[in-house]
Order: structure tokens, then sequence, then C-alpha cells
């Protein structure tokens, strides 16, 4: 491709994101003093995940940035309790090296990311369903030595304490303000320094970490993307700036952290809550008046268990888009919630490593509950073979994947496998003659059992079709004699509602022999991680 080719290319991708950001109200008409005064946030902070909250308080000063249990903020408040924060922080004993953050979605969360850009070191999201020595680990790995963290995790902390002695603490959410404590609190800190600001400095990365559902997550971090990247979304999305979002997705995960941004960059009002409950999700949807939710599939399928009488309170006649992104979505519970609230799910594939990958619109879910949609601009998805071959349509192949954004590597050092140009999602899908894609699991959780290679989704999904059943997940366990068998583990709706033989029965009318799961074990709940994805190591063991 010749030089000027490359650049018209270029030129095209630029005039199109522009006018999804006009379309969409992202940008915005503004006097001389605002507009450079977003010229200036540009050139100073870069496409970081900062810009936005600078970006709003440059456009709506005075209007409402965040809502959450302790009640409202506006745009300049949330600069003015990070500048603060960052000089509190940056007194804590030696300068942060990072700002470790351990917080649900609340203020204190958006308080300390903000405030380690302006410090300019990394922030650590860690994950609230963390054990001690997995948050011990991390810490040692990332070398933090500073963290920030609500007061439930006080003896999460306490632990790694006692492998890293020069810890400094800072408590983020207390239950009880009023209390007397020795520990310094981040309001402390805000209201001891509110007027000050620290020294500029380039804004340090976000070190985002994987699901970590088979070992220690990785931290990882991607560079690039910029406007491309959120027009692509927008293009799918009908996310109009200055509305108001309620963002339910835990915001220490990609997917709940990339929301939690993307609202910022467009001025949104943010509603969070710090604990996720399905029927307050639903209320605060229709009491802020909403255009958009942002959750992960497990919550979408809690809001469609709830009671009809309760589901009818909520009419959310203000939301045109609920978006879901992290994990499988049950095809009945999206098609459900769709014939109740009106077409409105969007659902999301994405990579902590990748980004935005592919979006489902509401047609391409009701066409197929299932799909994780089309690629979204700027993103090239090919499905291979074990040498990296195209596989024919339909066929089962591995994603890779070439985005607008790159991915860094993990903080460890280590990357993702590529395969000429692309990054190795570690998925595993199809792609139907539409070019819809189905992720049909991961690569390494195809079984071989007896010489026939199985995907443990195609099962779930069968056995998904039982009315009683509330949840399934299926594995591979060791087997003497087939090398490797399926397990499945089921969820019913009640005690008693299905029978192991009831579910065999219904996969093996459906699917072959060999897809029937020898193993069924029923248990009252899956275990998950606070992003609501299964963590396999913790189900019960089966014999072998």
């Amino acid at each position: 491709m010749t030089d000027g080719m490359t650049a018209g290319k270029g030129l095209r991708m630029q005039l199109w994101a522009t006018g999804h950001l006009l379309r969409s109200r992202m940008i915005a008409p503004m006097g001389p003093r605002k507009l450079v005064g977003m010229t200036r946030i540009l050139r100073t902070y870069g496409p970081h995940a900062t810009t936005g909250f600078a970006l709003a308080a440059n456009r709506r000063p005075d209007g409402t940035g965040l809502v959450d249990e302790r009640g409202s903020l506006t745009w300049q408040e949330i600069q003015d309790r990070a500048d603060a924060l960052a000089v509190g922080l940056a007194a804590q004993g030696d300068a942060p090296t990072s700002v470790a953050i351990l917080c649900r979605n609340h203020r204190g969360f958006v308080d300390a990311f903000l405030a380690a850009g302006r410090l300019g070191v990394p922030a650590l999201l860690l994950n609230t369903g963390f054990s001690g020595p997995q948050l011990a680990e991390v810490l040692e790995r990332e070398q933090s030595t500073l963290i920030v963290y609500d007061e439930e995790f006080a003896g999460l902390v306490a632990d790694a304490r006692s492998r890293i002695p020069a810890l400094t603490e800072v408590l983020s959410w207390v239950d009880d303000e009023s209390a007397t404590r020795d520990e310094v609190t981040a309001e402390q800190l805000i209201t001891a320094h509110r007027g000050e600001r620290p020294p500029p400095a380039r804004p340090g990365r976000v070190v985002l970490l994987t699901s970590g559902t088979t070992g220690t997550p990785k931290g990882a971090s991607r560079s690039g993307g910029g406007p491309q990247e959120l027009a692509a979304m927008l293009e799918r999305i009908p996310w109009h700036g200055e509305e108001t979002v309620v963002v339910a997705a835990p915001t220490f995960h990609a997917w709940g952290f990339g929301q939690l941004v993307i609202a910022a960059t467009m001025a949104c009002t943010i509603v969070l809550r710090r604990r996720f409950d399905p029927e307050a999700t639903l209320a605060l949807a229709d009491e802020h008046r909403a255009t958009g939710i942002a959750l992960v599939p497990v919550m979408l399928e809690r809001i469609m268990e709830l009671p009809a009488e309760v589901l009818d309170r909520y009419p959310l006649s203000s939301v045109r888009f609920v978006t879901a992104s992290g994990s499988r979505m049950r095809g009945e519970a999206v098609t459900a919630f769709m014939d109740r609230f009106g077409d409105k799910v969007y659902n999301s594939y994405n990579a902590t490593e990748a980004g935005q990958i592919s979006v489902a619109s509401p047609a391409d879910l009701r066409h197929a509950s299932d799909t994780a949609g089309r690629p979204v601009t700027g993103t090239t998805v090919k499905l291979v073979d074990d040498e990296g071959r195209e596989v024919p349509v339909g066929e089962v192949g591995r994603i890779v994947v070439r985005g607008a954004s790159e991915f860094d590597g993990y903080t460890a050092g280590d990357t993702k496998e590529s395969l000429d140009g692309f990054m190795v999602s570690g998925d595993v899908g199809r792609m139907d003659a539409d070019g819809r894609l189905y992720v049909v699991g991961r690569d390494d959780d195809m079984i071989v059992s007896g010489g026939e290679n199985v995907y443990p989704v195609e099962v779930e999904r069968a056995i998904g079709e039982l009315s009683a059943v509330r949840e399934v997940v299926v594995v591979g366990v060791d087997d003497e004699a087939f090398g490797q068998r399926l397990a499945a583990y089921v969820v019913p709706t009640e005690p008693d509602a299905v029978s192991p033989d009831d579910v065999r029965a219904h996969v093996k009318a459906r699917l072959a022999g060999y897809k029937v799961p020898r193993d069924v074990v029923l248990i009252d709940e899956l275990p998950r991680n606070a992003s609501g994805k299964v963590v396999a190591r913790d189900l019960p063991e089966v014999s072998s």
C-alpha cells in the first residue's frame, strides 16, 4: 500500500470517527474559553483514562458528574477532590510508585484512580473478590507500596501487610464516617489538602487485571485507540452526551472501568451503587431517568429472576440501551428482558488485552441470542486453525484480533501470543454467513473425550434450556478410560426441581452421545468472582 493510500484511509477514518462523535454529542458546541481549555487538556493528558473527567469538568463544571450512596458531586468537585487526594497521598511516607485500589463502585474509587493519574504513577485496579494470598501476591508482583481500600477489606489488607511491611494504607469508604479511627482516610486527606494541586505530571498507566479464573490474575495495559475506538462503540450503542448512565458492572474490571471512562468522556452523569442489587439497579435507572445501564451478564439474569410484580414497578421508559460484557449471556434471559422492556440489549465481546472486539445489536440478539455480534469498525477478526489458516464459514477456529489499540504486554513482562500481526484472544468461535461471531469457549476449555473434541459451552446451552435449571457450568475432568469427560454443575430453580437423569436425558436428545456429561452435580450456587465469571477451581471435585 502506498503512503498516499495509507494517508487517505487514515483521513477517511478520522472523518468517520468525527461524524459519530458529533452525532452522539460527545463533541458539543462550546465557547472560545472552553474550546481553549479542551485543547489544553488533550495536549496535556493525551488519550488517557483521566482525560474524560477533565474534559467533562471543562464542559460542565457545575453539572452533576457522579451520584452514589453518599450523594452527588459536580464534575468540578470530582476534579478538586482528585487534586487534594493526590497531594495527600504524596505526603504519606515515601513517594508512591503506584496506587493500588481495592474499592467497590463509589466516589472513592474515582478519587483514587484520578489521584494516581495526577501523581504520574500507575493505578492498579484490584479485584474486590480477592483472597488474602491473591491480594498479597499481586501487590508484591506489581511492587505496590500504597493501597487505598474500603473498610470492609481491612482483614485482607492486614494479611498482605504481613508480607509487605512497608505497605502504606489509606481507607476509602468507611461505614461510620463519624467514628474516631487511627487509620488515615481519603476524606481526611481531601479535607486537609482542599484547594491544593500536585505538581503537573504525565498521567501514569492504568493496570487492569485479567479475570484470574484459573490462576493469579495478570496485570495488563493497552495503548492507542483514542477517538477511533470510542467512535466504534458509539456507532453500535446509542450513547448520547450529557445524559445519565447507571454503571452497575464492577469498576475495577476492564468492562466496568471502560464504561465509567466512556460516561465521563461523554459528560454523562454516572450513577453508582457499592453493591449490585437487581431491584435497586432498576430503581436507580427509573429514579434518575437514566438512558443507559452498564452491567455484566449475570446481573441481567438476576434482574430477570425478580418476580413479575417487582419488574412491573420499573418500566425503564427512559432507557435506550443496556450493555453487557464479561461472560456469556444466557439467551433466555436476554430474550425475556427484551420482551418486557423492549429491544435495548447490546452484547459486547471484549478482552482486557484487546478492548472492544464485537457488538451484538438487539436485532442480532433477536436473530440468535447467543451471538457476540459483528466486529466493530477498525477491528478485524479472523478464525484460524492450529496452523494459522482461516477456517471456512461455520467452522470453529481460534479467534485472532487486530484493532485500533495495542496490547502493551503484561506487567510481569510476558505478552499474548500473536499471529501475523493479530493477537490470539485465547477464545474459539465460529462465524455465520452474515458475519456474526459466536464465541464457543476458551481455547483451553476444549476437552478430548474418547478422541472426540467437545466444547463445554454447547452442552451448557442445551442444559440451560431446561426450565428447572437456574444456571449451569460444564467443565472437563480427568478420566482414566477416555482421557477426559464432562462434568455438569447445575443450580436448580428450587430443590428437587430437576434430577441428574433429567439433565442427561435432555442432553442426549439434543447432542451426540459423547457430549452427555457423566457427572451431573446439583449445587446451590456457582462460585463466581466479583466480575460475575465462574471460578472453575472452586467447583466441588468429582471422583475419578
